[in-house]
């Protein structure tokens, strides 16, 4: 397995949308194996493809206090939402900038797992935020884009300068 280095907010391919994956293979399960590995290292509780510039609709999350629950989500759909709840939102694309974001309180998702098997899950709190706010990757949207406009210039240039004492 590998630490695969993720994009910074306000990289312009995390605004690309992702594309399906055709089959569950070997590559996919290592490239799945790599995101969860890069997740627990940052340390975070979701992570879409697109953040470590791999733009296929693939998931990896573990909302559990010891970190050994993960969960695979390739190509997820939302299929219900239901609800609302209000959390603070963070983001391994955002590091260190914390906002809170309104979503659903209660969805149902469908998606394949590792071994490419559909399932159907329901999901609330916490999960639930984690799940909608990882399947925006997917589409190329972020938790900034729910903040105001005047929040996310502030976030961009804290990020731009961010990145330029990291040069």
């Amino acid at each position: 397995m590998a630490i695969l280095p993720i994009l910074r907010y306000p990289d312009p391919r995390l605004r690309v949308k992702a594309q399906p994956v055709a089959r569950v293979d070997a590559a996919v399960r290592r490239l799945l194996d790599d995101m969860l590995e890069t997740m627990y290292e940052a340390p975070g509780v979701g992570l879409a493809a697109p953040q470590v510039n791999v733009p296929r609709r693939l998931i990896v999350i573990d909302v559990s206090k010891e970190r050994n629950d993960p969960l695979f989500l390739v190509n997820p759909e939302i299929l219900e939402r239901e609800g609302s709840i209000r959390l603070e939102e963070g983001c391994l694309s955002v590091p260190g900038i914390y906002e809170p974001v309104e979503r659903a309180e209660r969805i149902r998702f469908r998606a394949l797992d590792r071994e490419g098997r559909p399932y159907e899950r329901e999901a609330q709190g916490l999960l639930a935020v984690c799940v909608q706010h990882e399947v925006d990757h997917l589409d190329g949207r972020l938790f900034v884009d729910y903040l105001s406009e005047l929040k996310r210039q502030r976030i961009r240039k804290k990020m731009e300068k961010l990145r330029l004492r990291t040069l």
